[in-house]
Parts: structure tokens; C-alpha cells; sequence
């Protein structure tokens, strides 16, 4: 693969968003911001997961989508230095970058478990709307636990890991995650079939090999 291929540079620029959640990582332990270092901790551990599945189970996760996975740790993780509170427009460009990425896997997972199985049969519209539905429940748990994370800091009387801002806040987020998951449901899901070919290979796969 030539260097200045566009997956390359999708690659290069995957890695460079890595090392700046690193770089985040190292920031909030200068600084002792607990909130900065376990968020920034679980994001770098995320980004390493295609490669885990790559190594371990054979499944390749294309360039494209691993650098939204590590754009949207990345916004996430630096969002925990102020950003989510000083910037009034940053909470939603994140969820809906998350929101985009859930809708992206859920389509993945769905579609090919759909070729997979001749007993399953989605029809197109249905599945659009069932892409949605996945988000907006991924959504209300995302809000759930970061709720749950608050009270139980205040609880221990300790730094909350995770904010959460009160009820309107929760239903703008989760009006965001359905933008989100209706981009990938009307105009991306073609930028998936290619994980999709191959995550459906690895179930024919895994099927044959336990036979």
C-alpha cells in the first residue's frame, strides 16, 4: 500500500488521534483531574479494540470507520477538559459523531446476521428505522449510566467521572443521537457494506469451523 493512499493517510491520522487522547491522558494526570484520566484511560483502551479483532478473531475493521471510532473518543476525551462546558455546540457535535458510529455498528452487526441467516429477513425500510431505534436505546443507557455515575460519586463524595446536566439536557442529547443515527440510516449505510461482507464471511466461518 502506497503511503500517500487514502487509507494510508486515514491510518496516519487515526494514529495521530490516538496519541493526542494520550496526550489528553498525560494532561489530566499534571493536572490530577480524575474525570480527564479515567475518561481519557477507556478512550485509549477503545482505540486499540480493532486491533484486538483484527489479532484475535480475524475480523478487519476498515480505515474509515476506526478513524470515526478515534474522532469520537478523541472529541469525547478533550470535550472533559472544559470543552463540554464552555462550548455550547460541543455536546452535540459529539453525540452525534457517537450516535453515527452506534448506528454504524448496529447496522453492521444486523445486516450481516440478516445474510447470514436465511430464517432472517429484514426489509430496507424496517431496518432504517430499527438502526434508529438500536441508537436512541444505546442513548438512554449512555444517559442511565452516566446518571447513575454522579450519584454515586456524590454518594462516596468523590470527583464525578461522568456529568450529567438534567433532564433537558438528556433529551437534547438524545435528539442528537437520532440525527446522528438517521445520517447513517438515509446516507451511510453503503460506507459500512464492506465491514458488513466481512463480518458475514466470519460467521460463515465460525459456523463451518464448529461443524
Amino acid at each position: 500500500m502506497a503511503f500517500g493512499s487514502s487509507a494510508r493517510r486515514t491510518q496516519v491520522a487515526s494514529r495521530l488521534l490516538q496519541a493526542a487522547i494520550g496526550a489528553v491522558l498525560l494532561v489530566g494526570l499534571a493536572t490530577r483531574n480524575l474525570s480527564v484520566v479515567v475518561n481519557a484511560t477507556l478512550a485509549l483502551s477503545v482505540t486499540f479494540l480493532p486491533g484486538v479483532l483484527a489479532r484475535d478473531y480475524g475480523l478487519t475493521v476498515g480505515p474509515g470507520l476506526v478513524l470515526l471510532l478515534t474522532s469520537a473518543l478523541f472529541l469525547h476525551t478533550l470535550g472533559m477538559l472544559g470543552l463540554y462546558d464552555g462550548v455550547w455546540w460541543y455536546d452535540h457535535v459529539t453525540h452525534t459523531l457517537s450516535a453515527m458510529l452506534v448506528a454504524g455498528v448496529g447496522y453492521t452487526v444486523t445486516r450481516a446476521v440478516d445474510r447470514y441467516s436465511e430464517a432472517i429477513y429484514l426489509p430496507d425500510r424496517f431496518l432504517a428505522v430499527y438502526i434508529v431505534l438500536v441508537t436512541l436505546a444505546a442513548g438512554v443507557f449512555w444517559e442511565m449510566l452516566e446518571f447513575l455515575a454522579r450519584e454515586f460519586a456524590v454518594l462516596l463524595a468523590l470527583e464525578p467521572v461522568l456529568v450529567q446536566y438534567g433532564l433537558g439536557d438528556t433529551l437534547v442529547d438524545l435528539v442528537f443521537d437520532a440525527v446522528g443515527a438517521g445520517i447513517v440510516a438515509l446516507f451511510g449505510t453503503e460506507r459500512f457494506e464492506g465491514l458488513v461482507g466481512r463480518v458475514t464471511v466470519w460467521l460463515e466461518e465460525r459456523t463451518a469451523g464448529g461443524r
